[in-house]
């Protein structure tokens, strides 16, 4: 006699009770785990947004961020202002601007929608700086960064980022190394024209002392992820350059 086991239907309809129990657990665990996931979040951009313009906690060659237990504190003490840029320059307040999705945004304005530049203007020393958030292509996935200006579009600072370039090449330009050589390169000609910062092997300025030739040296073997900076850098920050014009 056979096992009703032994069933074709058997198998599948114990295929789909599977699925159906497997799936309501994973459901489960993610809107579990979704406001966590939301403030790591939140807490890893303003890291990132603070690293920029200089709160973090470097020593040495060290690359180290404000420490997530007092993360918050230092946002809303540093950050002053959070905007929301349109393609004229002109800017509305949005306290949670650091919340807008970069790639999103970039999507919307590929399928002809307006997109929205966040904008975090932050305080440090006496001196006020202009954190955009860029995101570009690699070589095999997204790359990303925070850049600190000051009025004039002279890079005050970096936070470069990755999801998955080569480990010691391309992986590097979150490294101090390569990071710290765009602090104080000029974004602007000096008739005011927008040049970008080019990532270049030929930069011929080890030391990076030339802060407009709008260059600085490539990390060797990562061709394609230093390509990928320099149009990130030259096609996001460009569309903050009305804001900029305004300001003056």
């Amino acid at each position: 006699m056979e096992n009703k086991t032994d069933k074709n239907s058997y198998t599948i309809l114990f295929a789909i009770a599977m699925v159906v129990v497997v799936g309501s657990l994973l459901a489960f665990t993610a809107s579990s785990l979704k406001p966590r996931i939301t403030e790591n979040k939140r807490m890893e951009k303003q890291q990132n947004i603070l690293y920029a313009m200089g709160v973090n906690e470097n020593e040495g060659s060290s690359r180290e961020f404000i420490s997530t237990d007092k993360v918050a504190g230092e946002f809303s003490k540093y950050i002053k202002t959070q905007l929301v840029v349109d393609a004229n320059g002109n800017s509305t307040e949005d306290d949670e601007a650091y919340l807008i999705d970069v790639k999103k945004e970039q999507a919307k304005a590929k399928n002809g929608g307006t997109r929205r530049l966040p904008l975090f203007v932050g305080e440090k020393d006496g001196k006020t700086f202009y954190i955009a958030p860029i995101r570009g292509k690699g070589l095999w996935d997204a790359i990303w960064a925070y850049v600190a200006l000051d009025k004039d579009m002279v890079v005050q600072g970096t936070f470069f980022d990755h999801a998955g370039e080569t480990p010691g090449l391309g992986a590097n330009i979150n490294q101090r190394f390569f990071m710290d050589d765009f602090t104080g390169e000029h974004l602007l000609s000096d008739t005011g024209v927008f040049k970008g910062i080019a990532v270049t092997k030929g930069n011929n300025d080890p030391k990076n002392l030339d802060k407009v030739d709008h260059e600085v040296d490539a990390i060797a073997g990562s061709t394609i992820t230093g390509d990928g900076v320099s149009a990130m850098l030259k096609a996001d920050l460009k569309l903050y350059l009305p804001y900029f014009k305004n300001l003056k």
